[in-house]
């Protein structure tokens, strides 16, 4: 799952960072964190025919969805 997370999606245009981590305490858990422009970006980027290739490929592999947060973005480092 972490190979096809992490793979050649293409360009993912206004796709700001995307980090794929391994859960210390759980090794079933994988935290994915992305930072977008705006949510009609991310939205846009499901339309991508290597990112619907990714999560074509990823989805049987996956159990389940736990948490999901949308924020906004004031700053930091690495942005």
């Amino acid at each position: 799952l972490v190979a096809i997370l992490l793979g050649d999606v293409g360009t993912m245009p206004s796709c700001k960072s995307y980090i794929v981590a391994e859960d210390p305490a759980d090794t079933d858990t994988l935290w994915v964190t992305e930072v977008w422009d705006s949510a009609a970006f991310h939205k846009a980027s499901m339309e991508i025919p290597a990112v619907k290739a990714a999560i074509s490929k990823a989805m049987p592999l996956i159990a389940s969805f736990g948490e999901h947060r949308e924020l906004n973005v004031v700053g930091g480092h690495g942005l």
